[in-house]
């Protein structure tokens, strides 16, 4: 079997903090007409255009209304001071609400692949920092051959700021590590914003390199809306909207995300996560890059279009 299925609860929508974590919030009891008036403003402030107004594999824009199946990109992005940055995850959704389930394909970063638009070969992570969203977006649509239709960013270093929002998070370290000057023993841990971004940074003194990364990051954003959906955290709501304000872009516009809520709620219930085994690390011209054989990489897009009724 290709990929584990995530059935328990407490694992649906791993990684989905521009859209779930905000849609969860909307339940306020006496507080909901606020919550909701500062979430649409919130929204207002992530919701970021962009020129690409659909997938060159679309004739026409998905339609929430009619239940179609849609993709998105995900993208952690390290913005550091004085750098546009690069993609420091990319996570691609598929969600299809009749067959209540949703598909995620975690892409390594140094997956060497073709950048569209600017003619090269590279690791997928570069082609952010060459032409930003739009070039990540095509560029991962090449490569797993499905439209990618929306992209959620959210921005690694002020990452730190939505998890102190939410009062921080507990997670379960499989691992022994210290980085950044923090120690982190394996076991169930408290973290804050600092040391929850140090946590999810860290990745070569994991033997699992970036999947490593990948598994503590999902760690992470899982506690953060596990956080963020709890009762005690709506007399927070301020400070929480105001982080992800600042920290998250999409194009998805917030009467989008209402219609998701009303429409796809469903798939949440089969969140089932596709796995690379058989890629590996390779030195060309003394620069390390992960390569996925041209046999999986098929299988993974066969699955993925069948899952968006492509086929």
């Amino acid at each position: 079997m290709r990929s584990d299925k995530h059935k328990k609860k407490r694992r649906k929508w791993p990684k989905v903090l521009g859209i779930l974590f905000l849609l969860l919030l909307l339940g306020g009891g006496a507080y909901a007409y606020s919550i909701y008036h500062s979430l649409n403003q919130a929204v207002d402030t992530m919701h970021s255009p962009i020129e690409r107004d659909k997938s060159d594999l679309r004739e026409k824009e998905v339609q929430f209304s009619d239940k179609e199946p849609f993709s998105v990109l995900l993208l952690g992005v390290d913005e550091r001071k004085n750098d546009k940055g690069r993609s420091d995850s990319m996570i691609v959704l598929t969600v299809n609400p009749d067959k209540k389930s949703v598909k995620m394909l975690s892409i390594p970063r140094d997956t060497l692949t073709d950048i569209i638009g600017k003619g090269t070969r590279d690791k997928i992570n570069h082609a952010y920092a060459f032409g930003g969203v739009e070039m990540a977006m095509d560029t991962v649509e090449n490569l797993v051959d499905i439209p990618i239709d929306y992209f959620v960013q959210i921005n690694m270093e002020g990452f730190k700021d939505i998890v102190d929002a939410v009062g921080g998070v507990t997670v379960n370290n499989d691992i022994n590590f210290s980085y950044e000057g923090y120690t982190f023993p394996k076991g169930e841990l408290e973290l804050g914003g600092k040391k929850a971004l140090a946590f999810s940074r860290m990745r070569y003194d994991d033997p699992r390199g970036d999947f490593g990364r990948q598994l503590r990051q999902r760690e992470v954003i899982q506690a953060v809306i596990r956080e963020g959906a709890s009762v005690s955290s709506l007399w927070n709501y301020d400070n929480i909207f105001d982080a992800l304000g600042n920290n998250v872009k999409t194009n998805l516009k917030f009467e989008e995300m209402v219609d998701i809520q009303k429409h796809y709620k469903s798939a949440s219930k089969d969140i089932e996560q596709i796995q690379i085994k058989t890629g590996e690390g390779t030195k060309i011209d003394g620069i390390y890059y992960y390569v996925i054989p041209d046999e999986e990489l098929t299988e993974i897009q066969d699955t993925l279009k069948e899952h968006m009724e492509l086929k």
